[in-house]
Formats: structure tokens, sequence, C-alpha cells
């Protein structure tokens, strides 16, 4: 057996092909066989669509393979490589992380041909797979255990083309809200590697982990408009309709500073919903302490004017768990001190 990543059929062939991208087998764990789709018409820019990397987070999977069942036929130019499940591991478990080595393959690129089964995973997507694309659009969503609304989101980037480009691509989704976010665990993340290899990677957030018919609507139409907007396939994009508008937002948000936690252990009662903007001293929720010797019910109040982008959903919560996520209006100052505040890769 090859202790090389492979592919099982020709990627490279125009038309519509298929099969899988192998992950050698290790002491951990036997070899894995995840699907990969491409279709190619040629000329125009190759944009690589990844989804299940957290298993826990379901509504990518199942966009990416509502996808590939209209995208044969309706792609003009340029490739699309589709694949519906990098870490079906994790998948099969309900996990953030892969249950076998308990690492966030999100965190572990560009991963190890020697390493566990989540860095060997990485491995060969940074190998194989990133190689060709121009484009990357990483699915995931906020996970179960939070309301979120339909999104796109990025990482600063100290190239200002690049970030230029990559907020344009991402703000193309036309979904309610593009989220540039500075992020505390940036190294390891797939989008790193792609920006430091001059790509755009847009990661949508597609909502908070309930599979439903509606909001899937909306995130296909997410990925059908930036598809439109890089001319790889024909139409007119619109803005899906969400909350009853249709509209989006460019905001900001750093992640170390604009949360708010619970002080302590017990019953989360959300008072806010995602896009509601708040100003500061609003109750924005309440802790009902568990245990002998319970305080009383505590509010939680937003500590600034802002707009409220995640809300835990009403569920026990621990002592310092998150519960409530701000962000703000992007400028192009904020734009621009976010771009200066990332340190250049070597």
């Amino acid at each position: 057996m090859s202790q090389e990543p492979h592919l099982t059929f020709d990627f490279d062939a125009l038309g519509s092909s298929a099969g899988h991208l192998i992950i050698p087998g290790g002491s951990d764990h036997d070899e894995l066989r995840i699907p990969v789709s491409s279709i190619n018409r040629g000329s125009g820019p190759c944009v690589l669509i990844t989804a299940g990397c957290h298993g826990n987070e379901l509504e990518g999977p199942v966009v990416a393979q509502r996808i590939l069942e209209w995208l044969p036929v309706h792609l003009q130019r340029g490739r699309v490589i589709v694949v519906p499940v990098i870490n079906p591991l994790a998948l099969r478990s309900f996990t953030r992380n892969t249950p076998v080595d308990g690492l966030n393959l999100n965190r572990t690129f560009p991963g190890r041909r020697d390493g566990s089964i989540t860095e060997r995973t990485a491995y060969a997507i940074c190998r194989l797979l990133l190689p060709a694309a121009d484009v990357i659009f990483d699915l995931h969503s906020f996970g179960p255990l939070w309301n979120f609304p339909p999104s796109t989101t990025t990482i600063p980037i100290a190239d200002a083309k690049l970030l230029s480009d990559t907020v344009r691509v991402a703000e193309s989704f036309k979904l309610p809200m593009t989220m540039v976010w500075e992020h505390p665990e940036a190294p390891g993340m797939f989008d790193v590697i792609a920006h430091n290899g001059g790509k755009i990677f847009v990661c949508p957030e597609f909502g908070g982990g309930m599979v439903n018919p509606k909001d899937l609507d909306i995130y296909e139409a997410g990925v059908r408009n930036a598809l439109i907007h890089l001319e790889l396939i024909g139409g007119e994009s619109e803005y899906p309709l969400y909350h009853e508008k249709r509209s989006g937002r460019l905001l900001e948000t750093r992640r170390s500073s604009d949360e708010l936690s619970s002080p302590v252990a017990g019953i989360f009662e959300p008072r806010c919903s995602v896009l509601d903007e708040v100003e500061a001293g609003d109750v924005v929720g309440r802790i009902y302490p568990l245990g002998d010797g319970a305080s009383a019910m505590i509010e939680i109040r937003a500590p600034n004017k802002a707009t409220v982008y995640a809300v835990r959903s009403s569920a026990y919560v621990d002592a310092q768990e998150q519960v409530v996520l701000f962000a703000r209006d992007m400028t192009d100052h904020s734009l621009e001190s976010l771009r200066l505040s990332v340190i250049p890769s070597a």
C-alpha cells in the first residue's frame, strides 16, 4: 500500500469526473477514502468547495451535495472541485474534532505525512487539492449550540489586495452578514495556509447547526451567487429572503474582546436575537444559577453599542462559557487597521 496520499481518478480531465482522495493508513486508523468530484470546463478560475471539516456542522455537506446535483449542467467555464465531507470520522461521530486523535482538522493544516489520521488528512488536502484551486469555499456552520445568521467570514490578511479581493468574493454570496474576524486560533487554520499561497479563501458559516429546507435554500443560493460573481455560471444573483429582509452587512469583530461569557454555571436565557442592534447596558441574556445555595438570576448586559451576531441557544452553560458575540459595521479605516494588525508570514 502506498504511503503517499493519492487520487483514484484523472483529476485534471475535462468534463465531469469523480473518485476518491486516499488517505494512507497508519497505526491509529486504516486507509480513508474521501469522495471527490470535479467538473472541468477548461479556461477560467478553479474553485475548491469543501465541507464537513467539523462533524457536528451538517449544513455544509448537504449544500455541497445539492450543488453537485445541478453544477454539471450549469457550469459554463473554469472548474469546480467539490469534496462534501473532508473529515468523515468526525461526521460519523457527530463531533467537532476527529474522535480517533482528538484533533480539530481546522487547526491542523498543513498537516504531516507521517502524523495522526487528522494530520494525514490535512497533508493530503494541502498536497493534492489545494494547489489546483484559485478560490476556496470551506462550508461550515456555527454548530448546534448557537443561533447564527447565514454568513460568510474571513480572517485579516496582511496582503491588502488579497484581503480586498477576498472580502469582495465573500460579499458576492449576498448573505445577511459578511464578517471579517480576528480569530484567536488562526495558526493551523485552512484559511491561513490558503492565504499564504495567495489564494482567496472564504468560510461560509451556514447558521447554527439546524438542517431545515428553508435555511438550506438560503445557503445554496449564497454559493450560487458567488459562482455567478466569478462568471462560472450564468444567471442573476440576488439577496435571499432572511427574517423578511433581502440585504447584507459587512461587519468586523475581534473574537478575543467582543464576547460575553457567563459568570457562573447555569441555564442561559437569550434576551436578544442575531443581527439585533443593542446599546451599552441593554440586557441580552439571563443566567439562572443551579445547585445548592444558587444565587438569584443574573442579567447579562451589552458592554457597548454593537450588533449581535451570535447567541447561545437556551441551554446549560458552564462558568466563563461564551453566550453572546458582538460585531460592528466595518469601515475602510477598520479594514485597514485589521490588515495592519496581521504579522506577515515568513
